[in-house]
């Protein structure tokens, strides 16, 4: 690796042994034992037990296939096509070119995971899961996207010693180089730049109806892109002003967007750097969607601190991206996500998934007051963290005078 990554801040490193860590041990040596899997499968009462764990384990194994047979199905647009209408497994070998007896598998492999389900006449239609990748643009993106995680990761042990050497590093310009050796390569910006845009919506969602911006005049989204939440947020509050800050090459693309929406005349662009340049004054609200997990802990800092100088006395900042869960708020399907997240990033190279505890901490050292999580529908797409420029000077916090 070519830079020490930012450690995790772990939750309760130096806590003495418990009650809990004596209840785990036996746990582990009742699971070692030889005749517990025999005998569990025996009782009625623990028969569900072994089968779940069972299960579960079996998914893990198998995760890397259920991936595929998702990526397989976006590529053969059949969301799409069996959104329209459902077909047979005559008419979709016709569509593909694929054999039957090789489709056949993809599409039964497609049912037994909900994304697609068995209809009358032997066709096929979209299973519950299925609906979303045919109505949302952005997560077959996405779906796409993450083929450059799985072909770096195909060795783990090559992967974990040379993190970000792979497709994934190369996809982010912003990540390893300086933003001005890389404003030559406009094909990486606009690449980004539009998978951001399509994948933004589910986080721009939960923001608008989990905030209210009626007490605001200006907002500076800050790494805003081509501007996909400034549109909607446009759209869901028409009192409101805006500035956008971003590199240079990423304004290029917004422009474009915000002329073809009718909003040049309400958005002000200010490219730059959040690392070489200021935060442009004059908006009560700065808004950082989903930007601090993208780097490491010094250059959120630095984000943090020229927020705190750019906005008045009396001015919030709104932080939103997915966090990793505190233990003890953590079930199984957030340690999920945790676990993508975390090796998301890793390839990436830059940032880290936070928990919002350690976002809160970032910014109260950097002045801010009041820092509160608002309460939003859906905490797997983001989590949402507002913080205030009071009137009154902060608190000193004595770690950081030592």
């Amino acid at each position: 690796m070519s830079q020490p990554l930012d450690l995790t801040v772990a939750s309760n490193p130096s806590a003495p042994a418990s009650l809990k860590d004596a209840w785990q041990a036996q746990l582990e040596r009742w699971y070692a034992h030889p005749g517990l899997y025999r005998w569990s499968l025996s009782n009625p009462l623990t028969r569900w037990l072994t089968r779940r764990r069972t299960r579960k384990l079996f998914d893990l194994m198998a995760g890397f296939v259920h991936s595929q047979v998702l990526l397989g199905c976006v590529r053969l647009d059949l969301f799409r096509q069996l959104h329209q209408a459902p077909a047979t497994l005559v008419d979709l070998a016709q569509r593909t070119g694929l054999a039957p007896a090789v489709l056949q598998r993809l599409l039964l492999s497609a049912v037994a995971l909900n994304l697609l389900e068995h209809r009358s006449q032997d066709r096929f239609g979209l299973g519950p899961l299925g609906v979303p990748l045919a109505q949302h643009e952005g997560i077959a993106q996405m779906i796409e996207h993450n083929h450059l995680l799985y072909q770096d990761m195909q060795d783990p042990m090559q992967f974990l010693n040379n993190a970000w050497s792979g497709g994934m590093a190369d996809y982010w310009p912003y990540a390893h180089e300086k933003p001005q050796a890389a404003v030559a390569d406009q094909d990486k910006f606009t690449r980004y730049s539009q998978l951001m845009a399509a994948s933004q919506g589910f986080v721009v969602q939960e923001i608008l109806s989990s905030y209210y911006f009626d007490e605001h005049q200006c907002v500076l989204d800050v790494g805003a892109g081509k501007g996909r939440f400034v549109s909607e947020l446009a759209a869901h509050a028409p009192h409101l002003k805006f500035k956008m800050f971003d590199l240079p090459p990423v304004l290029d693309l917004a422009r474009e967007n915000l002329q073809a929406k009718g909003l040049s005349q309400r958005v002000a662009l200010h490219p730059g750097s959040f690392l070489d340049d200021p935060l442009p004054e004059g908006a009560d609200l700065i808004t950082l969607v989903r930007v601090a997990h993208d780097h490491p802990d010094a250059v959120v800092r630095q984000i943090l601190k020229k927020a705190f100088a750019a906005l008045p006395v009396g001015g919030a900042l709104l932080l939103a991206e997915p966090m990793a869960q505190p233990d003890e708020e953590a079930g199984q399907a957030s340690a999920s996500v945790d676990a993508y997240f975390h090796f998301y990033l890793l390839a990436m190279g830059a940032g880290r998934l936070r928990t919002p505890q350690e976002l809160q901490s970032l910014m109260e050292e950097a002045g801010f007051t009041h820092v509160e999580r608002v309460p939003n529908a859906m905490p797997i797409h983001a989590r949402i963290l507002v913080g205030r420029k009071s009137q009154c000077l902060p608190l000193i916090r004595q770690d950081s005078v030592n």
